[in-house]
C-alpha cells in the first residue's frame, strides 16, 4: 500500500472538517448556528436564519471543499481521489473541531461527485433540485439523490466510484435517520420554514 491514498484520506478529512456554516454565521453576527433550527451546520439550517446569501455561500463552500479534496487526491490516481472523497465526506459529518458533530454532507457529497465524475454530479444535482422543488423537503431530496448517484455511476461504468458513492449514500441515510422518521410521521420541516 502506498502512502498516497492515506495522505489523500487525511487531507480530505481536514478539508471536509472546515465548518463553513458555523464560520459564516458567526462572522455575520448571527451567533452559533448549532443553537437554532435543527442545530446542523449545513446550508439548510443556515437558511433558517433568513439569510439566503449565507445559505448559498455555505452550500457552495461545503461542496467545493469536497471537490478540492478530490482534485488533490487525483495526484495519487483513482484510489487517491476516492480516499480523498471519503475523507472529505467523513470530515464534514464528523469534524474533530466540533467534537465530531458536523453536518449531513449533502453539499459535500455533490462536491466530491463533481471532482470524481461531473456528469454524475449534474444528474444528482438535478434530481435533488427536482425533488426539492416538488416536495420542498431537503432531506427527501437528499435521500433521493443518494440513491440515484451510485446507480448513475454504474450506468457510466465507473464501478469503483459507484462503490464509494454507495458507501457515502449509506452514511447519508444514517445521518438523515431522524429526518426519515419525521418524513414518515409527516412532521418534517419544509425548505424555507424556520
Amino acid at each position: 500500500m502506498t502512502w498516497g491514498p492515506v495522505a489523500s484520506l487525511l487531507i480530505g478529512y481536514l478539508l471536509g472538517s472546515i465548518p463553513f456554516g458555523l464560520i459564516l454565521t458567526r462572522r455575520a453576527g448571527l451567533g452559533d448556528i448549532r443553537a437554532i433550527g435543527s442545530g446542523n451546520i449545513g446550508a439548510t439550517n443556515v437558511l433558517r436564519t433568513g439569510k439566503k446569501g449565507l445559505a448559498a455561500a455555505t452550500l457552495l463552500l461545503d461542496g467545493l471543499k469536497g471537490t478540492l479534496a478530490v482534485f488533490i487526491g487525483w495526484r495519487f490516481g483513482l484510489y487517491g481521489a476516492l480516499a480523498a472523497a471519503l475523507g472529505a465526506y467523513v470530515g464534514h459529518c464528523f469534524p474533530v473541531w466540533l467534537n465530531f458533530k458536523g453536518g449531513k454532507g449533502v453539499a459535500t457529497y455533490l462536491g466530491v461527485l463533481l471532482g470524481l465524475h461531473p456528469p454524475t454530479m449534474l444528474i444528482a444535482a438535478l434530481v435533488w433540485i427536482g425533488a426539492a422543488a416538488a416536495k420542498r423537503y431537503s432531506s427527501l431530496a437528499a435521500l433521493t439523490m443518494s440513491i440515484v448517484a451510485p446507480l448513475t455511476l454504474v450506468y457510466f461504468g465507473r464501478y469503483e466510484m459507484a462503490g464509494l458513492a454507495a458507501v457515502l449514500s449509506v452514511l447519508l441515510w444514517i445521518r438523515h435517520r431522524e429526518n426519515l422518521r419525521r418524513l414518515v410521521a409527516g412532521q418534517e420541516t419544509r425548505i424555507g420554514a424556520k
